[in-house]
């Protein structure tokens, strides 16, 4: 008489291997590359405008235009609020995302050239790389393993030429590495937020338009400098808010939602590259052979960390 064994229900794929899936397609690799090149050229844009703008006077004029546009995506796309409970978490991340970020960014980069200060604020991927593995349960893939530490190689390599060095002070380099804790906390509590079903696009502008509430008090600054500052710079912190703000940030989102928090992070290793190439093309700074063999690194470990992995039986 044979007996026979009930068959082992079906495990259900774990949330990281579905989020693997998806971060392959080609929506999301495309809404990645848009984040990472607006992101990029923050960095020139800051710089060009940091002559004439009070940093402070700077944050609230690209937020509140990139808010403007925001609030056009966001009636577009449609408004879903999220549940009340969550506001409070959202207002603390607004504030650091939209505020206390562009705050330290925008003072840094009187000081640092834009290739330094996206190599100082780049720190942040592994930060969150880290800390995502562990209190966000997305554990380590082996192409994160692999990708995330060449890319940051190839971001010491750049921080390592001798002009990025030349001009840095101290104050400046703390209130970069202060944007970059900034960066990667923020990155983990917004993952925790679409995690919890909060629409992307709605949590964006609500964000978007805290962090404008809370830089209000340079309002008075902001009109001296409107006055006093040559149109190309004014043009500078209007293209801030449009692009590397409203639209980057909505990919970023976008990315976010569909990607573990540490795989969205390690893409930006890029951006260092990324902004060492636009300096030059814009800024006439003509990158050392180190920083040509640091951005290629810091493609190659980004485009590693896009690879998918198999999911174990």
């Amino acid at each position: 008489m044979s007996t026979s064994t009930p068959s082992s229900p079906a495990q259900p794929a774990p949330p990281s291997a579905s989020l693997q899936r998806r971060s392959g397609s080609p929506l999301v690799l495309g809404a990645a590359a848009v984040t990472v090149l607006l992101w990029a050229s923050a960095f020139i844009g800051i710089r060009g405008a940091g002559e004439h703008f009070d940093p402070g006077a700077m944050a609230l004029l690209r937020m509140a235009t990139g808010s403007v546009v925001l609030t056009l995506i966001a009636l577009r796309s449609g408004i879903r609020l999220p549940a009340r409970k969550h506001w409070p978490l959202i207002a603390a991340w607004g504030v650091g995302w939209f505020c206390v970020y562009n705050l330290a960014l925008n003072s840094a980069e009187r000081t640092l050239d834009a290739g330094t200060a996206a190599m100082v604020v780049n720190l942040a991927p592994l930060l969150v790389v880290v800390f995502s593995g562990f209190f966000l349960r997305e554990g380590f893939p082996k192409p994160l393993l692999v990708g995330a530490p060449l890319a940051f190689l190839g971001v010491i390599l750049i921080g390592l030429n001798p002009r990025s060095a030349s001009g840095a002070d101290t104050m400046g380099l703390l209130l970069a590495l202060l944007a970059a804790l900034f960066y990667a906390a923020c990155t983990l509590v917004q993952k925790r937020l679409l995690s919890a079903g909060t629409d992307s696009t709605t949590l964006t502008w609500m964000g978007a338009l805290v962090g404008t509430v809370a830089l209000l008090p340079w309002a008075g600054r902001l009109i001296g400098d409107l006055q006093a500052a040559p149109a190309g710079a004014t043009a500078w912190v209007i293209y801030l808010g449009v692009f590397p703000t409203a639209i980057a940030f909505t990919t970023w989102a976008y990315v976010l939602q569909r990607s573990t928090a540490g795989q969205t992070a390690a893409t930006t290793y890029i951006v260092p590259a990324l902004a060492i190439l636009m300096s030059w093309l814009v800024l006439g700074e003509v990158p050392t052979l180190l920083m040509l063999v640091g951005g290629a690194l810091c493609l190659i470990g980004v485009l590693i960390t896009r690879l998918r992995t198999r999911p174990r039986s």
